[in-house]
């Protein structure tokens, strides 16, 4: 884990010949979906203007004083558009009260939360299996929610597994799905991310990068891979995938197996404690982050949370912006508020300028005050 100390689903849909079933539609949990697509990306004028070293890997340590005493107060909204695509493929959940929604009693501080983005390729089976199970996983443990990075990953192998055994005895299941869930634990944010999604906390309006992108031709991707049999190739696993971490694609040749394989499902990690400096998160799919570098959305977003103070407008204004931006993929983007308030204006500090004479002038000005005193 990297220490940086983080249910509504989409449409729902009956079982239909022997495929997994959906998660059922309720008032508490709405299923909602999302879109991709691989057209020629047009890059927006604004994915120059941010600096890489301007967005944080790491956030900045709060004063213990802001850690003791602040709970987060969640409040969140999705929102998924298929775009320039011609199907959906993308799924997001967003559940704020996490424990109570599964009948379970809330014996922790604070709030119980889930959250996830799914960005499914050849197909939208994997996204929606990995939407229902993933959560049910994590939620039907035992030591749940202690021991929380440990129940999680397991929960990504297991829906990646149970996967497997549904695609075996229903081949048009075959797909697959990248994967990232963020969950709020009392004052904890766990974030935990395979393949390409993106999640990016607001700490007083400066951007913290959550989760990294597991792109086939990152070093750390790279090196895995080819250390499981695999190889890179046009920047593409295996020649094939555009992602280095994934649930499914159990069909394709070459990527997985029993005993591994070079397309991995396990989740990296992200964490952190909140403090009253974080304002909101973001998770989106890939398609939100081609038209968007993090400190980009951020800013974004907190101009419309200041407006509206709306975290499922405020989803819509980052899909709707991507598609002005011609993002040429599915879309889907969740925004979850730690406060009641909108996010504050921040004053700039302004920085003093200091003025020196030089000793040519002092000399001249001596002669100014002199003249004027004759």
């Amino acid at each position: 884990m990297e220490e940086i100390e983080g249910f509504n689903c989409g449409e729902s849909k009956s079982p239909i010949d022997g495929r997994p079933p959906n998660p059922p539609s309720s008032a508490a949990s709405t299923f909602r979906q999302c879109h991709h697509n691989k057209k020629p990306l047009v890059r927006h004028p604004s994915l120059m203007m941010t600096k890489l070293s301007d967005v944080s890997a790491e956030p900045e340590r709060a004063t213990e004083d802001c850690q003791s005493d602040f709970f987060p107060k969640l409040r969140s909204g999705g929102c998924g558009n298929m775009g320039f695509r011609s199907s959906m493929e993308d799924v997001y959940v967003c559940v704020d009260n996490f424990m109570q929604e599964n009948g379970l009693k809330n014996h922790i501080d604070g709030p119980s939360a889930f959250y996830g983005v799914f960005d499914g390729h050849g197909g939208k089976h994997a996204a929606d299996f990995a939407c229902h199970h993933l959560p049910k996983f994590i939620i039907q443990d035992d030591d749940f929610p202690s021991d929380i990075e440990r129940i999680i990953a397991s929960a990504f192998l297991q829906t990646d597994n149970a996967f497997a055994e549904a695609c075996s005895l229903d081949a048009t299941l075959a797909s697959g799905t990248t994967a990232l869930a963020a969950l709020v634990i009392g004052r904890q944010l766990v974030v935990a991310n395979a393949g390409d999604c993106r999640a990016v906390l607001c700490r007083r309006g400066k951007a913290i990068e959550m989760s990294r992108d597991h792109k086939p031709v990152c070093m750390k991707e790279k090196k895995r891979i080819e250390a499981s049999g695999g190889y890179v190739y046009d920047g593409y696993l295996n020649g094939q995938l555009n992602v280095a971490r994934a649930i499914g694609d159990w069909h394709v040749e070459g990527m997985k197996s029993r005993g591994g394989g070079p397309l991995s499902a396990e989740p990296e990690f992200m964490s952190t404690k909140l403090t009253a400096e974080d304002e909101f998160l973001i998770i989106g799919c890939d398609g939100i982050w081609d038209v968007f570098r993090s400190q980009n959305a951020v800013d974004f977003a907190r101009r419309r949370l200041q407006e509206h103070n709306d975290p499922t407008m405020c989803s819509k204004d980052l899909v709707d912006e991507a598609l002005k931006r011609k993002s040429g993929d599915n879309l889907s983007a969740v925004v979850i508020c730690f406060q009641q308030q909108p996010p504050p204006n921040l004053v700039v500090p302004r920085s003093r300028v200091h003025r020196s004479f030089s000793a040519e002038g002092l000399r001249e000005l001596q002669s100014f005050l002199d003249n004027l005193g004759n």
